[in-house]
């Protein structure tokens, strides 16, 4: 494999994005396909943000580009890549410019109701952050509907299993050989 391909699972806060990314890799791993995984909701995690840099953009690729370098290095090419904003146009430049112009996107917008997500943050949040997690999640869950580009597959987890919700965005990326689950 000459060229990169990246797996964006994005999606409002409790929607089941880093869950469903490992149980993705989980079946990638089952059907012995070479990948990484990162969550990019990570790469982005400073206070206060770098200056010149409000919404901490070009921290995180700077660290993707990192994280990922050392994975190609080692021959890696396909990458699972979580993160809430991760499906929207604006991702495709810094993916190639941190993976290669070739690079194939996949993306993947998970969506859930605003009573699913909130049940879900409410038993995860348990700090002082749910009221913000939860504006935050119905604002973004808006945001990704309206921008997300023609091509992006939505995937509903309301009442699924995260199996079920893996098998499917797994699928979409044609990684796995048909008839290997």
């Amino acid at each position: 494999m000459d060229h990169a391909e990246v797996l964006l699972v994005g999606g409002r806060a409790g929607v089941g994005k880093t869950t469903v990314g490992w149980e993705v890799s989980a079946r990638l791993r089952a059907a012995r396909v070479a990948h990484a995984v990162i969550d990019g909701d990570f790469m982005e995690q400073v206070h206060p943000a770098p200056e010149g840099d409000p919404h901490r953009a070009a921290i995180g690729e700077r660290n993707l580009s990192a994280v990922w370098g050392n994975y190609a290095e080692l021959g890696y090419r396909r990458l699972v890549y979580v993160n809430t904003a991760s499906v929207l146009e604006e991702s495709t430049d810094m993916f190639r410019r941190v993976m290669g112009d070739g690079v194939r996107i996949v993306r993947v917008l998970l969506t859930a109701t605003d009573e699913t997500a909130e049940r879900r943050l409410t038993g995860r949040e348990l700090g002082s952050e749910l009221e913000r997690e939860l504006r935050g999640s119905a604002r973004k869950a808006r945001l990704l509907d309206e921008r997300a580009p023609a091509g992006t597959l939505r995937v509903g987890t309301d009442g699924r299993t995260v199996i079920d919700v893996a098998a499917e965005v797994t699928a979409a990326t044609g990684w796995v050989p048909a008839g290997i689950s």
